[in-house]
């Protein structure tokens, strides 16, 4: 892996941070709008909530594919691809965010950068 595709790995895990920022505004609004809004309030919060959620739910389907088509690590390559391309209610993206995105993003598990050891001429 070249430092461009280092680079250009942190930018989207940074721009997962900021969707899930969103999406977080966006539970807001719905527990929001279930507790104390009326009428067209109510249905504004709704629509508020389902607009800052989207763009999290999108950005995990595509990282998710580009995940795993660059960096996987681990054993099951032909089963992720299968459940992620197949299934299509998302709890297998859910899943492989937890699995892989999160411990690739933190450099943590099968996803911790190995260090060469030093040599003698270093």
């Amino acid at each position: 892996m070249t430092n461009r595709d280092d680079e250009k790995w942190k930018k989207r895990f940074n721009l997962l941070r900021y969707f899930a920022i969103a999406l977080l505004s966006g539970v807001v609004c719905f527990v929001w709008q279930y507790f104390l809004a009326d009428g067209f309030f109510k249905n504004t919060l709704i629509v508020l909530g389902l607009l800052f959620m989207l763009p999290f739910c999108v950005y995990l389907f595509f990282l998710t594919i580009w995940h795993w088509k660059q960096r996987y690590i681990g054993k099951h390559s032909d089963l992720w691809g299968a459940l992620i391309l197949v299934e299509t209610s998302g709890w297998m993206k859910i899943v492989y965010l937890f699995r892989h995105i999160i411990p690739d993003a933190r450099g943590r598990g099968r996803y911790t950068v190995q260090q060469s050891p030093p040599t003698l001429l270093e």
